[in-house]
């Protein structure tokens, strides 16, 4: 007998409790649904567990040892830079992690929504199956995010790491070879580097992060390997075997590169495997990511899906912008939809990117015309400190409107500048706004509120990734 009504078990369940299903789960019980979540992991997700935070505390620890180099210009006497305990960041990052977990169990547990531990399977638009168990609701949000996806390479699979394995090894490596362009790729890269490992960065293209704005591209290419870290561009895996105990890497540039470990980090593809969503008629995409409308609704009515697994803006706070909608529409009587334009991001690389809005090329094929300022620069910090790394920073001006419609910036605090840059962008801030606003003295960002000369050439840094040019 079909369950309607009150006679499902649930409201909603939801499949996941990382950041996007917490908050639906969290939302939609605080508008007075009955609420079941779903995890077959530790509550917290990708994010939470195995991404950002995780991540982002690794390169905290990484970054010191550049802080300890910069810190002999400014009269701190200090020979060299002390040896670093591997094993004991590993513990603190851990600690911290279970703190979060702990935290997501409470936020559902107070909200009153019930924790079920195990692995979700779809058996019908209105069923979930944990371990042998049934449940029935009348709706149903898949929220799992996604997986590392690797590369097929001989070889590669078999004695390569992933993201997953990279937060946990027991050893830091002497030397390591991370294959990747993306945020993963360029993150891990520069947490390595700082770390003390003999760093190689191996990507297809002639530069890292595709789909990034050039200039921005072709700037962190330099950065990189001004910072230590080979790169070998141009080149895919052709082969990974063992060697004496250490991974024999052979690259399609004809190079081949022993290492002690290497890091497979060529992407994430949605983590719908086994989920049993395309046996009750769920519309898949070509990478297994579920198609959804607006309002996050799957080809089945009952059926929704938020974040990654969606394969829309791949990111924390989109998918926790997605959930929240979610909730507000279907059991608050708030319809609304998550807005994925102008949306924010950071890559945090050594030295870190931030942007919002639009490429340059993106720009010139949405307007007639634009506008673009630019400003190269050495923060003062490195004045003293004697680092040659250069600030970038980019503005995308629409010529006929003066509304501000791209922001791109590499170095310190990018990410923290960024996002209150992105509060103006989704404001439609006109660069005659930016010019008006009086900046903060002497601070990097106020670079942003002082450019005044537009160039006209097509691109500040061509491919071949010249020498950046003091302002």
């Amino acid at each position: 007998m079909i369950k309607t009504g009150a006679y499902y078990d649930y409201d909603l369940i939801v499949i996941g409790a990382g950041s996007g299903g917490t908050r639906a789960g969290r939302i939609a019980a605080g508008h007075g649904a009955r609420i079941a979540v779903i995890e077959g992991d530790r509550p917290g997700g990708t994010c939470v567990i195995r991404g950002c935070v995780p991540k982002k505390l690794l390169m905290y620890g990484s970054a010191f040892s550049s802080e300890v180099e910069d810190a002999r210009g400014f009269g701190w006497k200090i020979d060299k830079i002390p040896p670093h305990d591997w094993p004991a960041l590993i513990a603190a990052k851990d600690a911290e992690l279970d703190r979060l977990e702990e935290i997501y169990r409470s936020l559902l547990k107070n909200a009153g929504a019930t924790l079920i531990s195990g692995w979700a399977k779809v058996t019908g638009p209105h069923e979930v199956t944990v371990e042998g168990a049934s449940y029935s609701a009348e709706k149903i949000l898949v929220a799992v995010g996604g997986l590392p996806n690797v590369a097929d390479a001989p070889g590669l699979v078999a004695h390569a790491i992933t993201s997953n394995e990279a937060l946990d090894l027991a050893h830091l490596p002497d030397e390591i070879l991370v294959y990747g362009s993306g945020y993963i790729a360029l993150e891990f890269a520069g947490i390595f580097n700082g770390l003390g490992a003999k760093t190689h960065l191996v990507y297809r293209g002639d530069l890292p992060l595709r789909g990034f704005d050039e200039d921005v591209r072709a700037h962190i290419a330099v950065a990189l390997a001004d910072r230590g870290i080979t790169l070998h561009n141009g080149s895919v895996i052709d082969d990974v075997t063992i060697t004496r105990g250490r991974k024999q890497v052979k690259l399609s540039s004809g190079a081949s590169v022993l290492v002690d470990q290497v890091m497979a980090a060529t992407g994430r593809r949605p983590n719908t495997s086994g989920l049993g969503l395309d046996a009750v008629g769920v519309t898949m995409g070509q990478q297994g990511e579920i198609m959804v409308d607006a309002e996050s609704r799957t080809s089945v009515p009952s059926i929704f899906a938020i974040g990654d697994v969606t394969n829309r803006i791949n990111l924390t706070p989109v998918a926790i912008a997605e959930g929240h909608a979610f909730a507000d529409s279907e059991f608050g009587g708030i319809k609304r939809t998550a807005d994925h334009t102008n949306v924010a991001s950071a890559v945090f690389s050594q030295p870190p990117i931030a942007s919002v809005g639009m490429t340059e090329a993106e720009a010139g094929t949405a307007f007639e015309a634009v506008n673009v300022f630019t400003s190269v620069f050495r923060a003062m910090k490195n004045t003293i400190s004697g680092r040659d790394e250069k600030t970038f920073m980019k503005l995308i001006v629409d010529r006929a409107s003066d509304r501000v419609v791209g922001v791109h910036m590499i170095g310190p605090d990018c990410g923290e500048i960024m996002q209150g840059i992105a509060v103006a962008i989704k404001a439609g801030a006109t660069k005659t706004d930016f010019d008006a606003t009086i900046g903060i003295h002497p601070t990097v960002a106020e670079e942003f509120v002082t450019m005044r000369t537009a160039r006209s050439y097509a691109s500040a840094f061509p491919s071949n990734c010249p020498k950046m040019l003091e302002k």
